[in-house]
């Protein structure tokens, strides 16, 4: 075994590990960033044409996780046994430097202020009762205006477009009425509405709703970021999601920060690098460093910091601390631990609208965080006492650009005939005059919704493999239906032929076999009560008080909202009270 030594060792090279390492060594630090896929660079990642192969990249999931090597396993109710999830289809986590920030769309939110205090919120409006039973709400413990430079600092950096609505308190433009106040406008001005998305908008605006263009990290025009790397304006080539952008356009890490962090000789970056747990000292109160597998050696290093940053992917991030024996793991029957307690996704469905023969759609066309949404239905921005449940969605058009292949594979969608000649007018009707509609709703946590080890499956190094335990609850599927009840009057003032509505369904289980967004969240939660939440305020383990942990694994429930905008603004607090506090006196920011 090799023994090395770095100050800080930050574990995942995608958005919140990148940001880590470049606050980090700008604090002065040497920062070993270990990342467990390939190295990727836009120059050569992103060449074109091959970049926007369809076959290689969305099919055959070149920047995907390999899950011969290492997966989870999945069941929807505690008295199943879990079996391994050994093809990529609902989420699909990213591998390499980058992460799920290369393959992203580049939908760019900040956060609802009311969703940061949501259990508090429920309770002030409409009282205890009126949380279901063995629902897990929590607050964040951290409030919006004290996020608020945080989320700007990031859409700099990202270099986002979008139209704000208040700033500092004055109206400034024309977004979302439902959006907090902002501090600045974004760095670029929105992207332009796709046909469909001006369609969406229009008749949105008709039927009473408040249509506003989304906040997009994909670059409306050329753009230069506080680290110095350049950005270029966006063709609506329709290649974002599962692919690395060739115009320089979408934000990832690998265009926004790694360039400038590359040059730092304080900054050191080793790839195909597996952690296979986090070193504590002989009480467990300390962290003392990492062992990882040299994936091209098959050799065990370990490597020692004072500070370490647990930042890869959501469900990574869990699985390494139940594998280091930090904090206690959940057990949801004596309703007791943190580790893995709160695990949330997302209730998105969609519906699809037929257009007249003489209106194109152009699906081919898109860009991944482009579009036009409307708020009225997400978070606490309606009245939740009369319907019974918690929780929200908003409503968007994102046409992000259909590729042949999904095309094909997708089908005309309806009553359509699944071969045949009807099916190939069908579909061609479909990809010329048809849009999408989504609801994009939150997902609320549950005492017996959690992860934990596997007691059967483990990964190619002998491990454990991580277990999902998983399924829809009455009270999502019902926010659900109410909300896709709300896109009918949308179709109808668009002047759709026929339409046909996506949503879920009483007792409705969690199928893996369909794509429903990468936005996993909880399982190392933060909050203020160390007996509910896994990290402090600061993002801060309550175990080992030199270990942070930053990602969607902190979010106590699911939100409507797309989770890398949050993600961001929470790395960038983080590492700002490192820099500030912790670093001058290290040790627990907040006593338990």
């Amino acid at each position: 075994m090799t023994t090395k030594k770095t100050d800080a060792i930050v574990i995942g090279a995608g958005w919140a590990g990148s940001i880590l390492a470049k606050e980090l060594t700008e604090a002065g630090l040497s920062v070993t960033i270990l990342e467990r896929g390939e190295d990727r660079a836009t120059a050569v990642e992103g060449d074109y044409p091959t970049s926007i192969d369809e076959l290689r990249g969305a099919i055959r999931h070149r920047l995907f996780q390999n899950l011969s090597q290492s997966t989870v396993t999945i069941r929807n109710t505690i008295d199943q046994t879990a079996v391994p999830y050994r093809r990529l289809a609902a989420f699909l986590p990213g591998e390499g430097v980058g992460g799920a920030g290369l393959h992203w769309s580049g939908v760019h939110f900040r956060v609802a202020p009311d969703d940061l205090a949501l259990r508090t919120n429920v309770v002030a409006r409409y009282g205890k009762s009126f949380i279901p039973e063995g629902m897990n709400l929590q607050d964040y413990d951290v409030t919006y205006e004290e996020l608020e430079p945080f989320f700007d600092k990031a859409e700099k950096v990202f270099g986002t477009s979008g139209e704000p609505y208040t700033i500092k308190g004055k109206v400034a433009g024309t977004g979302n009425p439902f959006a907090p106040d902002r501090s600045d406008a974004f760095p670029l001005p929105a992207m332009r509405d796709v046909y469909s998305a001006s369609l969406f908008k229009k008749a949105a605006a008709n039927v009473g709703y408040h249509p506003y263009s989304l906040p997009a990290a994909n670059a409306s025009a050329q753009y230069t970021n506080p680290y110095g790397v350049q950005m270029g304006p966006c063709n609506f080539c329709g290649y974002c999601s599962g692919y690395d952008c060739y115009m320089y356009s979408k934000a990832s890490p690998n265009v926004n920060i790694l360039p400038a962090l590359r040059q730092d000789p304080k900054f050191t970056l080793i790839t195909k690098a597996h952690v296979l747990k986090v070193d504590l000292d002989s009480d467990g109160k300390k962290a003392t460093g990492v062992t990882y597998l040299d994936l091209r050696t098959n050799q065990q290093v370990q490597l020692q910091a004072d500070l370490v940053i647990i930042s890869a992917f959501q469900f990574h991030n869990v699985h390494l601390m139940l594998l280091s024996g930090i904090g206690e793991p959940y057990d949801p029957v004596k309703n007791t631990g943190t580790i893995g307690r709160n695990f949330v996704y997302q209730t998105i469905t969609t519906s699809r609208a037929w257009l007249p023969s003489k209106q194109y759609t152009n699906l081919f066309v898109g860009a991944g965080g482009a579009g036009v949404a409307i708020d009225d239905f997400n978070s606490m921005n309606f009245d939740h006492g009369p319907l019974g449940f918690v929780g929200g969605s908003p409503v968007w058009v994102n046409q992000a650009g259909v590729k042949p292949i999904a095309a094909a594979i997708g089908g005309p969608g309806g009553k359509a005939p699944t071969w045949g000649e009807g099916y190939k007018d069908a579909m061609v009707e479909t990809y010329r005059h048809s849009l999408t509609i989504d609801a994009h709703g939150s997902n609320m946590a549950y005492r017996d919704i959690y992860l934990d080890l596997d007691p059967t499956y483990k990964n190619a190094y002998g491990q454990p493999l991580l277990r999902m335990t998983f399924t829809w609850k009455d009270n999502d599927i019902r926010m659900n239906q109410y909300v896709v009840s709300k896109i009918e009057p949308i179709m109808k003032e668009m002047g759709a032929t026929r339409y046909a509505l996506g949503q879920l369904h009483a007792n409705d289980v969690f199928d893996t076999r369909r794509y429903q967004t990468t936005h996993l969240g909880g399982g190392a939660v933060m909050g203020a009560d160390p007996k509910t939440s896994a990290i402090n305020r600061y993002l801060q383990s309550w175990d080992v008080s030199n270990v942070f942990v930053i990602g969607a694994s902190a979010f106590p429930q699911g939100m409507g909202y797309n989770p890398t905008g949050m993600v961001a603004a929470l790395a960038y607090w983080a590492a700002y009270h490192i820099r500030t506090t912790y670093l001058k006196n290290p040790g627990p920011m907040v006593q338990a």
